[in-house]
């Protein structure tokens, strides 16, 4: 059965619990979901890392989603207009479609014990609602298929699968195993 969780955007208030959420490392490779935030010239670790999330978060700008068990915070959801995305605007596989302005959900992290549970599906759906309410009419994502010689850290900006049953449809094939879907709201 899966977990209802609840979502919140990271603010300031919030820095402790995505802390402790993403651990001392910084979630996957000690990113602290800056990836795509930064050029790939300017990456560093861990440290470094959440040095940038921290004062992209203290500049109030919101960085993404939490979602909360309770008192938990168990999962991360990392959406925003495309342009907040520098490597992402830069990519070239994930070029834009069109010159039409989005909303981009480019990352999910969800806690060791709470993975496999259909939080994931959770999380885009809180995304999509947050990017409309803030006025997005396009939702992008960049998902990739799975498949059984894929590992876990391929994963990280989420499963075609997924992303179909949350009404996403595929807009541009970029590689044999990732494509560039939309979600249109009010469609």
């Amino acid at each position: 059965m899966t977990p209802e969780l609840i979502y919140h955007p990271v603010t300031l208030e919030r820095w402790n619990d995505f802390e402790s959420l993403f651990g001392e490392k910084g979630a996957c490779g000690g990113c602290w979901c800056t990836h795509w935030r930064i050029s790939r010239y300017q990456r560093e670790k861990y440290e470094g890392n959440r040095r940038t999330m921290e004062n992209l978060v203290r500049s109030e700008v919101v960085p993404g989603l939490i979602g909360y068990l309770e008192t938990e915070a168990v999962a991360w959801c990392s959406v925003g207009p495309r342009t907040d995305y520098t490597a992402l605007e830069t990519s070239r596989l994930l070029q834009r479609v069109d010159d039409q302005p989005v909303w981009s959900i480019v990352c999910f992290f969800v806690k060791r014990p709470y993975r496999q549970q259909g939080i994931m599906q959770q999380s885009i759906k809180a995304a999509v609602d947050y990017a409309c309410q803030h006025g997005a009419e396009i939702i992008e994502a960049y998902p990739i298929d799975v498949k059984e010689h894929m590992t876990a850290p391929g994963g990280y900006m989420g499963m075609t699968s997924t992303f179909k049953a949350a009404g996403f449809v595929e807009v541009k094939r970029v590689s044999d195993t990732q494509s560039i879907m939309r979600y249109l709201h009010g469609a």
